[in-house]
């Protein structure tokens, strides 16, 4: 049973450093191989490049939270949100193509 998860390809959870500029600062985020994968899948699905979708991401977060403890650990929650099925509703989505035009 373990096989699947033991085998799998090492690269999948190498990682990863990308530069993003979030309210003005640029930062610096880690995260394994398949989360940036699965964040480019999600960014592209809503119209955005993957910079883009992580600073919307971080906004809306701060707007609802007022603060975010962990935005890595966020993202990758948001990853298995998606994986799940958790998607922006038809309404959502033709506001954030019309706001990235």
């Amino acid at each position: 049973m373990c096989r699947v998860f033991a085998g799998q390809d090492p690269e999948g959870y190498r990682q990863i450093n990308r530069s993003i500029r979030i309210d003005g600062h640029s930062t610096s985020i880690q995260l394994e191989a398949t989360f940036w994968g699965l964040l480019d899948e999600i960014a592209e699905s809503q119209g955005l490049t993957t910079p883009k979708f992580i600073s919307k991401l971080y906004d809306e977060a701060i707007e609802i939270n007022g603060q975010i403890p962990n935005f890595a650990s966020m993202l990758r929650t948001t990853c298995a949100l998606y994986l799940r099925g958790h998607r922006p509703s038809v309404e959502d989505q033709a506001a954030l193509k019309r706001e990235a035009a």
